[in-house]
């Protein structure tokens, strides 16, 4: 467990943020009586008594998380008394219904970004922010050879992939999250005038998402080995795909993540090809963002964070890791 005293509050950092003035946690990966939770994928939804979240958040929890929990539902931009303090739910940019968690007291402000994404995408609500004297901010990508090319430039390749497939009598097998990733890989498949299939778990979060979002195009099929050929077929990268493929018959396979950056991600993915495209900040929206709130102090978590955070440090801003070693020790506050 790590401890950081800021001016304003106290921050526990165990598999989850913690406040315990507040008696409140941000993201926990363990059941807790009190959470504020960012975003339903799976590694940020635990079995808590009662969580502060979006609509869609909810609703997405409810299909992916059995139980039962109270449900604060808060609309973006809608202040509320939460916690001892005035609560505010920004949008993230990261998948549908993601928020920030921006807190005011009496002491001071706090902005948690949780996952977020400035840079607009297809299928969430475009990135907001406010100033913040405390930002715990999430450095997935803090590093800086992790710039990723224009959006526009990554879909064009993967509709490139899609189109070459089809044209050699093979099934395009696009890998992204059932969640969030899928939704843009399935807008990208309809915008070039393609067909998405999609796997039955992309399917359900895609109900969903249409559901939330009515802008959302309809077109995509369900998965259905004997007629994939000609589609676009749409799988999450952990579903077993061995027996499903072999029914489709010749298929080429392309993993969508902001990790396709590295050198050889095609080959430690397994696939064919891999193309970066992330719902994460890259290393260059990481440093704008801190630019946009002007904090008085950083704390990050996530990734590259001690690299991130000596980085901002070597920029004359106060910021430090919340996880591992800082090459400096100081208490704030």
């Amino acid at each position: 467990m790590r401890r950081e005293h800021s001016a304003v509050f106290t921050i526990l950092h165990q598999r989850g943020l913690h406040l315990p003035e507040h008696d409140l946690w941000l993201d926990p990966q363990r059941g807790q009586l009190l959470a504020f939770v960012s975003h339903a994928h799976s590694d940020h939804i635990a079995r808590h008594r009662e969580v502060l979240v979006t609509e869609a958040t909810a609703r997405f929890m409810r299909e992916r998380l059995s139980g039962k929990r109270t449900e604060i539902v808060a609309g973006f931009g809608e202040a509320r008394d939460f916690a001892g303090g005035r609560a505010t739910l920004i949008p993230a940019g990261h998948i549908l219904g993601s928020a920030q968690f921006f807190f005011e007291t009496d002491a001071g402000s706090l902005l948690y970004t949780g996952d977020f994404k400035l840079k607009p995408g297809l299928s969430a609500e475009p990135c907001e922010w406010r100033h913040a004297e405390t930002l715990i901010m999430e450095t997935t990508f803090g590093l800086p050879r992790y710039r990723m090319p224009p959006r526009a430039e990554v879909a064009a390749r993967v509709v490139a992939f899609c189109r070459e497939t089809l044209d050699a009598a093979e099934v395009p097998v696009l890998l992204g999250y059932s969640l969030g990733k899928a939704q843009e890989i399935i807008r990208i498949v309809l915008d070039a005038g393609l067909t998405p299939m999609l796997h039955e778990s992309v399917w359900k979060m895609t109900a969903l998402h249409r559901g939330l979002r009515a802008d959302f195009p309809a077109g995509s099929l369900r998965f259905k080995a004997s007629a994939a050929k000609g589609c676009v077929v749409v799988f999450p990268p952990n579903a077993p795909r061995d027996s499903d493929m072999q029914k489709v018959g010749p298929h080429r396979t392309a993993m969508l993540t902001g990790w396709a950056i590295d050198p050889g991600a095609k080959f430690r993915y397994r696939c064919d090809a891999a193309f970066p495209l992330s719902d994460h900040a890259d290393y260059d929206e990481l440093l704008r963002y801190v630019e946009l709130v002007q904090p008085k102090r950083v704390l990050t978590v996530h990734g590259f964070a001690a690299e991130f955070a000596t980085d901002l440090r070597r920029r004359g801003i106060e910021a430090w890791a919340l996880a591992g070693e800082n090459q400096l020790e100081l208490k704030l506050g």
